[in-house]
């Protein structure tokens, strides 16, 4: 008689520990959302192009949303060998190279001080509890032990001032004898942990995008000013906006960056919360085609429209809304014709009018020049009659609407 008992004793223990554990499945997972995120490049060189090897990079990030928790993206995206990172930090800056006391948090990865990051991957940190306050500056600080660097990650184009230091000072307040840097190594991203209302924007395009010419430190980029706008508004505080914009970049073929098609997965479908989408593409591609001098891109109006239209529909099967933004004016140039401006009117003309898009952003007609609708108006104009100004930049920002987001 005792064995039927015993098994029915085994049996109602193990359903109880099957409860127990489906509870404890069922417990809802810790949700992010990206508060600020950048694309990765591809540089050359080992460490004698730039000596990381057993130094400590301190990083400045300038996020969008805030937080109470938050974990750091660190990607290894074009390296040819394993990166290692052996202690890692983040907090938040104080300015210059230190950082603000009592805010310092060790990161961790699956509970470990050191991370092997393999060729072509990226790695999150484990989340950490830290106040983060919307638009405020973090600074992420790692120490690189000597290693083999045959090619490096990172984003050309940071405008802001980081730093790096001989040895392990990751945990430093400040950094001794430091070098300054403008660009972003092995760093792509940040997420906060969601809260209602929580989404993102991903900012997807070339320089104009990425901020060139908008003044270092400041955070005066299109995407940079449309992140102070959400904060401004008590419905949208929980917006973020994501940057993946690269100078130089093209939508078909490779030149600053992989091209548009080939990073648009990495760079808008696998950020956190993404809901929206902006997409200003396609002038360095027009700038190719009809170059006055050097190699020229055989490309037509109708390819970048097929293109654009893939990635909008790649975007929906996600759940994202895009808006596409028009070509900004570039007269004056170094790489403008008459062709290429006769290209750019017809790709703008398609914007407008396919209803491809979710909706559009005229930043042609917000940026022209009303006298002369070929060229930038002058009080927008950077210099180089293709790149906005700060007031330029400011102005696309506040040409967006915001009720697009709610």
């Amino acid at each position: 008689m005792s064995k039927p008992w015993f098994g029915l004793a085994s049996i109602s223990a193990l359903l109880l520990a099957t409860a127990g554990m489906c509870n404890a499945q069922s417990s809802p997972r810790p949700q992010w959302v990206g508060t600020w995120a950048t694309s990765p490049m591809m540089t050359h060189g080992g460490c004698s192009e730039h000596p990381f090897c057993a130094g400590t990079l301190r990083e400045i990030v300038h996020v969008s949303d805030g937080g109470t928790e938050v974990r750091v993206r660190f990607t290894n995206e074009f390296g040819l060998d394993q990166l290692i990172i052996s202690d890692a930090h983040v907090a938040l800056s104080a300015g210059g190279d230190s950082i603000k006391p009592g805010t310092d948090r060790a990161l961790t990865f699956g509970g470990s001080s050191t991370v092997n990051i393999p060729p072509g991957a990226a790695m999150y940190s484990d989340p950490v509890k830290l106040d983060v306050p919307p638009l405020s500056n973090l600074a992420v600080s790692f120490y690189l032990p000597a290693q083999v660097m045959q090619q490096k990650t990172y984003h050309a184009l940071a405008n802001q001032e980081n730093f790096f230091a001989n040895g392990d000072q990751a945990a430093a307040l400040s950094l001794k004898d430091p070098s300054k840097m403008w660009q972003w190594y092995f760093l792509d991203g940040v997420d906060v942990n969601a809260v209602q209302g929580s989404a993102a924007i991903v900012a997807f395009g070339d320089s104009i995008t990425d901020g060139f010419h908008s003044t270092p430190d400041a955070n005066d980029s299109w995407p940079a000013v449309l992140a102070k706008r959400l904060q401004q508004n008590p419905a949208l505080d929980h917006v973020s906006v994501l940057n993946e914009g690269i100078s130089g970049n093209r939508v078909l073929n490779n030149g600053a960056g992989p091209n548009a098609l080939s990073r648009f997965d990495r760079d808008v479908l696998s950020q956190n919360g993404v809901r929206y989408l902006i997409i200003l593409e396609s002038i360095n591609d027009i700038g190719h085609i009809y170059r006055p001098a050097g190699p020229a891109d055989e490309i037509t109006a109708k390819e970048l429209e097929e293109a654009l239209t893939q990635m909008v529909d790649a975007a929906h099967e996600h759940g994202i809304k895009v808006y596409g933004a028009t070509l900004t004016p570039f007269e004056g140039a170094k790489y403008y014709t008459a062709k290429g401006e006769q290209m750019r009117e017809a790709v703008n003309q398609w914007i407008r009018t396919s209803g491809v898009f979710d909706g559009v952003i005229d930043f042609d007609k917000i940026t022209r020049d009303p006298q002369h609708p070929h060229r930038y108006n002058p009080a927008y104009n950077s210099g180089d009659d293709l790149h906005p100004n700060d007031a330029g930049y400011k102005a696309m920002a506040d040409g967006i609407n915001l009720a697009w987001f709610k």
